[in-house]
């Protein structure tokens, strides 16, 4: 995501480099690379032409602080640019979603056809459950075929698998379908009755997947009014795919303008999109951007953040994304067993294995990685194998409960005998287990050692590879780089940038 979009923001900051001010001549050449980089994410021309203006504006004369570089300077100019194109009522944390008292809440989720908008009721679902809320999820599309009966599949999975224990549950009418087309207010009568039942089993929150088009028209517009005078929602949701760029900002200004939509919800925000509709849809509607969908699992649906948005754009990272994620792997009770462990330098491949599992649950590495400073555009050209934890993984269970405890035990019979089991070859193994005795050692001379010990066991563990099963890429266990050339990229990258 916005990884083009970072790279040329980046190449502009880069040529402000050794400026002692900020000068009209000097930030001019730097605004028309910004101004082609936002064209080119597909933010439309009018709005990126006023965005370099409002640069250039807060930018002119600026004397450089004695502690940055005019680069640096203007990188702070244009994220506070970035926040108030995002979000221009200044809410720079995010427009939160919120819930009435007393329940239930009424949440009529809307979008065109393909845009994501029934998995999206089942991600909100399970962003609920894992808040503690109770959701009923019902079925109001009775016009795309098998509508009702993939809802249902998805909201099902939710219940049984998504973290929480409040209850999700479906309401569907497939007989109603039928029906569509002779008795015009069939979808108002689902959602009529979804609602009641909602409010007489009291759950916290009802969703309503409303039907959808292929393109805006006027029969859809008013079949959704249909439903909104109905029910009353207290929030009307619009789903947006993110990949369709303009066209996306145009139908949610469309529909904002026949629904009053309350705010937005894009997705597919983890695909090759340009990012022009993130940065344009809350201008040109009026609406905020609520979540964002980052993936195809039910808990890739992530609360929009501008400020932090805005740092990711600029290849600042977004420590606090990471950070959580962290949170709803590991619980504080092993976050201190294994942070016991590290200080007495006792670590073990069931460690290991424990921790490359929750690593896994987290994302894709390329994802993961994406989220620290100055990562995320070195990665974008190269492909990381998420594959290698499966073959880490094979190697570590062919073990016996005796060779995860203790290293000293292998030979070339155990090497030989678990690459085997494992599908890989005896080198993988060995390397597997040399790297991860370096690891040890490491932990035991940070625990216990000076700071010359430190040095030497941090250089030890650099010699080695880094952390476990992972050639040419230390600090991140579980994969490789394909290709010495992928590591050379990465290595000329961070180059240019500390440069």
């Amino acid at each position: 995501m916005f990884e083009n979009l970072s790279e040329r923001l980046s190449s502009a900051f880069r040529n402000l480099s050794g400026r002692g001010t900020i000068s009209d001549s000097n930030v001019q050449e730097a605004l028309g690379e910004i101004e082609t980089a936002l064209l080119e994410a597909d933010v439309e021309l009018g709005i990126a032409k006023q965005f370099c203006a409002d640069v250039m504006s807060k930018a002119k004369g600026r004397e450089v602080t004695k502690s940055l570089k005019p680069g640096q300077e203007l990188v702070g100019i244009v994220h506070d640019e970035l926040v108030a194109l995002m979000a221009p009522t200044g809410e720079q944390e995010g427009s939160k979603l919120f819930l009435v008292d007393p329940a239930p809440t009424i949440i009529m989720m809307c979008g065109l056809q393909g845009s994501g908008k029934t998995t999206t009721c089942g991600k909100l679902a399970a962003y609920l459950k894992k808040a503690g809320r109770s959701c009923l999820v019902a079925a109001a599309d009775l016009q795309r075929p098998a509508a009702v009966e993939q809802l249902q599949q998805v909201v099902e999975g939710v219940a049984a698998n998504a973290k929480g224990s409040s209850k999700i549950e479906f309401y569907g009418e497939p007989d109603k379908c039928a029906e569509y087309g002779k008795a015009v207010n069939a979808a108002i009568g689902v959602c009529r009755r979804a609602v009641e039942k909602a409010r007489a089993e009291r759950f916290d929150v009802v969703i309503l997947d409303t039907a959808g088009r292929l393109h805006v028209n006027d029969e859809l517009m008013k079949e959704l009014e249909g439903v909104r005078m109905a029910v009353q929602p207290h929030q009307i949701l619009l789903v947006v795919d993110a990949m369709t760029g303009q066209d996306a900002v145009r139908s949610a200004k469309s529909f904002h303008d026949r629904l009053a939509i309350d705010g937005v919800i894009l997705t597919k925000l983890d695909s090759d999109t340009r990012g022009g509709a993130a940065l344009t849809v809350r201008k040109v509607t009026g609406a905020p951007i609520k979540f964002l969908g980052t993936g195809e699992k039910f808990d890739a649906l992530d609360e929009f953040s501008p400020k932090r948005m805005a740092g990711r754009i600029l290849g600042m990272g977004d420590v606090v994304a990471l950070v959580e994620k962290a949170r709803e792997e590991v619980s504080d009770e092993e976050a201190e067993k294994m942070a016991a462990k590290l200080a007495k330098g006792q670590l073990t491949m069931d460690d290991f294995l424990s921790q490359m599992k929750s690593l896994r649950r987290m994302g894709p590495m390329k994802q993961l990685l994406g989220l620290l400073p100055g990562v995320g555009s070195a990665l974008k050209d190269i492909n990381i194998d998420d594959k290698q934890f499966d073959r880490l993984e094979g190697m570590v269970h062919s073990m016996t409960a005796d060779e995860r405890k203790d290293l000293k035990l292998f030979n070339k019979s155990r090497a030989r005998r678990i690459a085997t089991g494992s599908g890989t070859t005896p080198n993988e193994v060995n390397r597997l287990v040399t790297q991860f005795e370096t690891v040890q050692k490491m932990t035991a001379s940070l625990a216990s050692g000076g700071m010359g010990d430190r040095i030497k066991a941090a250089k030890e563990m650099a010699k080695s590879g880094g952390m476990p099963g992972m050639p040419g890429m230390g600090g991140f266990p579980g994969f490789s780089l394909k290709g010495s050339s992928a590591t050379q990229s990465i290595k000329s990258k961070f180059k240019q940038r500390k440069k």
